[in-house]
């Protein structure tokens, strides 16, 4: 359904938001680069397939990075990939290192940068203990934040700093005699100086940068939520803030509550039809699970890392309508002997 504000764009806007150019820009891209396979099967097949394979997301899947974090939707469609080839880590229960969560992102995008996962594990930890373990949850909803906001980020950081060294216009600036540099007033020892930023200018400083900033932000009235709440507050405080926030996670729209994280039918039931029939034995009454029957295994360790099929390229001819189940087999693995 054609909303009011879609009619008023004019031809080329609607293209720029919507990223039309990139995604015809790939196919084209594709399409060369796979002509010989593609002739067999039609052109006009392919770009009906390639633009079903955006709708649902499944794009992304093995794409480099450059790719994914490309637009908005790419992001998120990578976002929820994650989530649902991975939600068994969380379902388990396991805590996992950066690097170990980071090995998996790079299951779903072999270029993905260690940075940016290092990021994530920031906000969940602080600065200086990165080398902890971390739930699934706890790393997937700062990681949401630190990879789908991440030019917002960088520009809410430089706001920051400027705002502890007093380069505010709203605040009162004392030079030292000598040294150059300035202070904020009152300032009676340096123990004495509060951590942090003030909640109130620093929440007017993020509304004029979501005013002009060209990149993707939290919807303003939400900062104003997530800053309400607080006098003080430090960089790390706010982006832990935002990760927990319900109503920005809805407003991105990549996954579910937290309540929800671990329940996702339409793919258990995928993920049912792959097992093989001796897992199913489960489900039948007076029989043990199958984690009993293997106990003559020796002890071997729960997180035996699952085995993925090898990446490859462009989803330009999907076998399947949801592409993300290829790289869900820990539940499949943890049912083999």
């Amino acid at each position: 359904m054609l909303s009011p504000d879609r009619l008023a764009q004019s031809g080329p806007d609607y293209l720029a938001q919507r990223h039309v150019l990139t995604y015809m820009e790939d196919a084209v891209s594709q399409l060369l680069e796979n002509r010989e396979e593609i002739s067999q099967y039609g052109i006009a097949r392919f770009f009906t397939d390639y633009f079903n394979s955006v709708c649902q997301g499944t794009h992304v899947l093995f794409r480099e990075f450059s790719f994914i974090q490309a637009t908005p939707h790419n992001r998120a469609s990578f976002l929820r990939a994650f989530w649902r080839c991975f939600r068994t880590v969380g379902k388990n229960g396991d805590l996992l290192t950066v690097k170990e969560y980071h090995c998996l992102l790079q299951l779903l995008c072999p270029d993905f940068p260690l940075e940016l996962a290092q990021k994530a594990a920031r906000i969940v930890l602080t600065d200086d203990a990165t080398d902890c373990l971390m739930s699934f949850a706890d790393f997937l909803f700062a990681f949401q934040i630190q990879f789908y906001y991440c030019e917002f980020l960088e520009s809410v950081a430089t706001i920051y700093q400027d705002l502890l060294m007093g380069k505010s216009p709203n605040t009162v600036i004392v030079p030292t005699s000598s040294s150059g540099q300035h202070r904020q007033r009152p300032v009676p020892s340096e123990a004495a100086t509060p951590e942090g930023v003030e909640a109130t200018l620093f929440c007017q400083c993020l509304e004029g940068l979501c005013e002009r900033h060209k990149c993707s932000c939290p919807p303003p009235a939400l900062l104003r939520e997530v800053l309400s709440g607080a006098q003080r507050l430090t960089f790390y405080e706010f982006l832990l803030a935002l990760a927990k926030h319900q109503g920005i996670n809805r407003a991105l729209g990549a996954l579910p509550d937290r309540a929800d994280l671990m329940h996702d039918p339409p793919m258990d039931e995928e993920l049912e039809k792959l097992l093989p029939p001796s897992s199913r034995l489960a489900q039948v009454p007076g029989l043990p699970p199958p984690s009993a029957c293997g106990a003559e295994g020796g002890g071997q360790s729960s997180r035996t890392p699952p085995r993925v099929a090898s990446p490859w390229r462009p989803l330009h001819h999907p076998r399947r309508p949801d592409g993300e189940s290829e790289g869900s087999t820990e539940e499949t693995d943890e049912s083999e002997p």
